[in-house]
C-alpha cells in the first residue's frame, strides 16, 4: 500500500475512534437529559401544570430558540467552517473570530428586541382569542432568547474546540434539572406561577456560565478586539457563507417550530392542543439522541476532512452515521410505539389522540435519522449553498402545508405535515450527495434490519395487555430488546452495535457469575 494512503487510512481510523468514543459519552449525557425530561414532561408537569400552562412552556421554548437562531445572523456557521483556518494561522490570543461572532450575536439580539416591541399589537391580535395566557406572559420569551443565544455562541466554540461532550451534557441536563426544581416548588406552593415562568425563562443562564468557564480554562477562547489580516482576507467569503447557511438553518428551524405557533393560534383548544403536541413531540424527540451526539462530534471532523480533501473519511462517516442512527432510531421508535398506549392512559383524557400523532411523527423522524449526517456533510463542503437551497424548498413546502393541514385536521394535520416535509427534505439531500459525490450508504442489510425490527415489534404488539401500566411497559420493552438485539448482532450491519452487544453481554455474564 502507498505510504500516503496508509497514513490516510490510519488517520481515518483514529478519527472514527474519537467520534465513536465521544459520541457514546455524549449520548450518555443526552440520554440522561431525556430521561429527566421525560420525567418532567410525562409525569410531573401534567400533574402540576394545567394543559394550557404546559402548552405555554412549549411556546416560550420554541419562540426563544427560533428568535435566538435569528439573532446569530449567520455567525455560528462561520465558526464551524473557518475556525480550522484561524487555528492554523493565528495564535489563540490573536484570534479575533470569538469577539466578532459575539458582537454579531449581540447586535442581532438588539434588533430582535426592537422588532418585537414594534410587533406587540400583532401578537395580541393573533393569540388573544385562543391563547390569552401566552399574550399575558409573552415577555418571558426575551430573557429565554437572550440566555439561549449566549449558550448557542458558547456551544459553537465548544464544538470548534472539540468539547461537544461537555456542551451536550450542560444543554441536556442542567435546564431540565432546573425545570424539575421549578415544578416541585410550584407544586408545593413555594413559588407562584409568574415566578415559575420567570425562572423558566432563565433556564440557560447557569449552563451558559458553566460552559464559559469550561472554555476559558482551556486557554483557547480569547476576546481579541483587533481585526486580523486573516479576517480581512476572508471576510467576503465568511459573510457570503454565513448569510447563506444562516438562511438555511433559520428556515429549517422555522419550518420545524411553526407548527407550534399555528396550533396555538388556529387549533380549536389553543394551548391545550399545544400541550398534547408538546408531549407527542417530546416522545418522538427521544429518537434524536444519536443525531444530536453525532452532530456535535462530526462537524469539526468533517470540516477538517473537506479541508484535507479526505473523501474516504467522509464516506466512512456518512456510512457509519446512517447505520448507527437507523438502528438506534428503529429501537427507540418501536419501543415508543409499543408503549404509547400506556402513556395515553397515564396522561388522561385531556391528551386523547396522542397515539396517532406519535405514530405519524415517529415515522417522519425515523426517515430523518435513516439518512445519517447528510446535512453536516453538505454544510461543511464547498457546496454549502445547496444547504440553503434545500432549506428554502423545505420551508416553501412545510409552512403552507402546516397551515392548511392544521387548519383542517388539527393535531393530526401537524403530524402529517411533519412526515411529508421531512421525507421530501431528506430525499433532496440524499439525491444530491449521491449525484455529486457518488455517496450511497445503503445496502440490502439495511432493508433486512428494518423488516426484522418491524417483525419483532408486530410479535410484541400481539402480547395481551396487562392492567398495570408499569409492568406492561416493562414486559414489552424487555421482550422486544431480548428478541431484536440478538437478531441485530447476527446481521452484522453495525460494528458499533455489535461491539456494544458484546460489551454488555460480557458484563451480564460477569454479573451472574
Amino acid at each position: 500500500m502507498h505510504p500516503f494512503l496508509s497514513r490516510g487510512l490510519l488517520f481515518s481510523t483514529i478519527l472514527m475512534g474519537v467520534i465513536q468514543k465521544q459520541s457514546i459519552r455524549s449520548s450518555v449525557f443526552i440520554m440522561a437529559g431525556f430521561i429527566l425530561g421525560a420525567f418532567n414532561i410525562l409525569i410531573i408537569a401534567p400533574k402540576v401544570l394545567t394543559p394550557s400552562q404546559l402548552g405555554l412552556t412549549r411556546v416560550i421554548t420554541d419562540a426563544g430558540i427560533t428568535l435566538a437562531t435569528l439573532c446569530t445572523l449567520g455567525s455560528l456557521p462561520i465558526i464551524y467552517k473557518f475556525f480550522p483556518f484561524y487555528k492554523s494561522y493565528l495564535p489563540p490570543r490573536k484570534n479575533d473570530l470569538p469577539f466578532l461572532s459575539l458582537t454579531v450575536c449581540a447586535l442581532g439580539f438588539v434588533i430582535m428586541c426592537v422588532a418585537g416591541y414594534a410587533a406587540r399589537d400583532i401578537i395580541v391580535q393573533k393569540f388573544s382569542e385562543r391563547s390569552p395566557l401566552f399574550v399575558q406572559y409573552s415577555w418571558t420569551v426575551y430573557p429565554f432568547s437572550f440566555f439561549i443565544l449566549a449558550y448557542m455562541w458558547l456551544e459553537g466554540w465548544s464544538w470548534a474546540f472539540k468539547k461537544g461532550v461537555q456542551s451536550n451534557a450542560l444543554r441536556e441536563t442542567v435546564p431540565r434539572i432546573l425545570f424539575t426544581v421549578g415544578l416541585l416548588l410550584l407544586a408545593f406552593r413555594v413559588i407562584s406561577l409568574p415566578l415559575f415562568l420567570l425562572l423558566f425563562s432563565l433556564s440557560y443562564l447557569l449552563p451558559a456560565i458553566i460552559l464559559f468557564f469550561v472554555l476559558w480554562r482551556t486557554g483557547e477562547l480569547h476576546l481579541y478586539t483587533g481585526i486580523s489580516t486573516l479576517t480581512r482576507r476572508l471576510k467576503s467569503k465568511m459573510i457570503n457563507f454565513g448569510l447563506f447557511l444562516f438562511g438555511a438553518q433559520f428556515l429549517n428551524l422555522l419550518s420545524r417550530t411553526a407548527d407550534t405557533f399555528i396550533i396555538t393560534s388556529k387549533a380549536e383548544r389553543g394551548l391545550v392542543d399545544t400541550a398534547v403536541f408538546t408531549i407527542a413531540t417530546y416522545v418522538v424527540t427521544i429518537m434524536e439522541i444519536p443525531q444530536r451526539s453525532i452532530n456535535a462530534i462530526t462537524i469539526p471532523v468533517l470540516a477538517e476532512s473537506w479541508r484535507n480533501k479526505d473523501m474516504n473519511n467522509i464516506t466512512h462517516i456518512y456510512t457509519r452515521s446512517v447505520t448507527n442512527m437507523l438502528v438506534i432510531g428503529l429501537v427507540v421508535f418501536l419501543l415508543t410505539l409499543l408503549n404509547v398506549h400506556n402513556f395515553a392512559i397515564f396522561l388522561g383524557k385531556d391528551f386523547t389522540g396522542i397515539e396517532s400523532v406519535v405514530f405519524i411523527m415517529g415515522i417522519g423522524k425515523l426517515i430523518d435519522l435513516g439518512t445519517g449526517a447528510n446535512g453536516q456533510i453538505i454544510s461543511t463542503s464547498n457546496y454549502w449553498k445547496v444547504d440553503f437551497t434545500t432549506n428554502v424548498i423545505y420551508t416553501l413546502v412545510a409552512l403552507p402545508l402546516n397551515y392548511l393541514l392544521i387548519s383542517k385536521y388539527g393535531l393530526m394535520g401537524a403530524a402529517y405535515s411533519t412526515l411529508i416535509s421531512l421525507t421530501f427534505y431528506n430525499a433532496m439531500r440524499y439525491g444530491f450527495l449521491w449525484y455529486k459525490f457518488g455517496l450511497q450508504p445503503y445496502t440490502w442489510k439495511h432493508l433486512v434490519v428494518i423488516l426484522l425490527a418491524f417483525a419483532v415489534a408486530f410479535a410484541v404488539w400481539n402480547i395481551p395487555r396487562i392492567d398495570s401500566v408499569v409492568f406492561d411497559t416493562m414486559l414489552r420493552t424487555v421482550v422486544f430488546c431480548g428478541l431484536f438485539f440478538p437478531a441485530l448482532y447476527f446481521t452484522r450491519i453495525s460494528p458499533d452495535a455489535n461491539g456494544a452487544v458484546l460489551k454488555y453481554a460480557r458484563k451480564l455474564r460477569g454479573f451472574f457469575k
